[in-house]
């Protein structure tokens, strides 16, 4: 495994801090999040899933805790959209460069509208995806969200 990736790459040349967190990846495990918690010892609500998703046709990327689901309607009203709904996983790997299951905030092939869960900022440190399967990279809140050019919101079900 390569702990080199455009993810790791931004954020070196942002000149923000971050530590990596290699695991054993489960392409067959029902939530790869959860599976990815478990694995390193984490809590689930401090490991962040990166999905992308479609805000009135346009795209934009989320992330949340890996033990919840996103409400679409709490999204949209977040990206400023009436409805949302999750992108087709092809065109969310053509659109940032990533393997489903890798994709990363950071890094992406072209910058899009980010929003973060705002329960980021109970934590010192969120753990989210590195810009590969199996390796998550443990970034400040603050950090991640000037690094993905992100906004804060609640976004959960």
């Amino acid at each position: 495994m390569s702990k080199t990736t455009p993810a790791t790459l931004a954020l070196t040349k942002a000149g923000i801090a971050f530590e990596l967190f290699p695991y054993d990846y489960d392409p067959d495990a029902p939530r790869v999040g959860l599976q990815a918690a478990q694995a390193l010892g984490k809590a689930s609500e401090q490991v962040f899933k990166t999905l992308m998703t479609l805000a009135d046709g346009k795209p934009a990327c989320v992330i949340v805790p890996s033990d919840c689901e996103v409400s679409m309607k709490k999204l949209a009203a977040a990206l400023g959209a009436k409805s949302a709904q999750m992108m087709k996983p092809a065109d969310a790997e053509r659109l940032t460069g990533y393997k489903v299951g890798g994709v990363s905030p950071f890094g992406q092939r072209k910058s899009v509208p980010t929003v973060m869960d705002e329960t980021a900022i109970l934590f010192d440190q969120v753990l989210i995806n590195g810009g590969q399967r199996g390796l998550l990279l443990g970034v400040a809140p603050d950090e991640a969200v000037r690094a993905a050019g992100a906004s804060l919101a609640d976004l959960t079900a």
